[in-house]
């Protein structure tokens, strides 16, 4: 007798001290087609992740012994490279914006589960595409390698977070256009509802910073629209 061939199911880990919360996303997922590992402190999930590196991690930031901040910063350390979405009650602008700057994602308690889950499914497109593009892009003194998930600036190489490098894909592949939020937020994103469109802002933040556009002469903001990114072949301008 013939049978199919079993399809692998995307491996999410789950750090989380609550454990209602924890049962809660653990049941939904699994339901959802997910194999769920819990852990509920931050050296549970980096011992976990080591043993067997999940597809994605979500990330509580207030935990008993190592905050998830720290775990982030630990996982890339360790060259887990999984996408983290951090699931944290602190709302704060700053908390968003350093656990952007860390990880993946950014979601408040309490928050709603098909979010999450879309969220999930929209970070494994980007960390996992069918058919990666293959080929070099070049931008000013930037240059992208799709196939590998290189960035080089000014010949150096520059380490990019998987969202990143997929925001600055698009802006490249889109080089000469005017590119609008929404667009970034459909292509990059891939969220099935409305995002928020200053996540946007901060992602072209990080990218300015990293590669080194601190007059905004390689990304331009169009007021009102979007982001425009140079032209390929542009001037490599000198170093100071």
């Amino acid at each position: 007798m013939l049978t199919s061939p079993s399809v692998r199911r995307p491996a999410v880990l789950t750090v989380e001290d609550d454990a209602s919360i924890s049962s809660m996303l653990g049941v939904a997922l699994g339901f959802l087609g997910f194999d769920v590992v819990a852990a509920s402190t931050g050296n549970q999930a980096l011992t976990s992740a080591s043993l067997s590196p999940p597809d994605v991690v979500l990330l509580d930031v207030v935990l008993p012994d190592v905050d998830g901040f720290e775990v982030c910063r630990r996982l890339r350390e360790a060259g887990i490279d999984a996408p983290v979405l951090f699931l944290s009650a602190r709302d704060a602008a700053e908390d968003k914006v350093h656990g952007l700057s860390l990880g993946d994602d950014y979601v408040t308690k309490p928050f709603d589960l098909n979010e999450v889950v879309a969220r999930i499914h929209a970070l494994l497109r980007r960390s996992q595409p069918s058919q990666p593009p293959r080929g070099r892009l070049r931008a000013g003194w930037v240059e992208l390698d799709r196939s590998t998930h290189e960035v080089w600036r000014h010949g150096q190489q520059v380490q990019l977070s998987t969202t990143e490098f997929a925001l600055l894909q698009h802006l490249m592949q889109n080089a000469g256009k005017v590119t609008s939020k929404a667009e970034i937020l459909d292509t990059v994103w891939q969220y099935g509802f409305n995002g928020e469109s200053g996540i946007v802002e901060t992602y072209v933040y990080y990218l300015r910073r990293k590669l080194g556009d601190t007059d905004q002469s390689l990304i331009r903001t169009v007021r009102g629209v979007g982001y425009l990114i140079r032209g390929a072949g542009a001037e490599i301008p000198a170093e100071d």
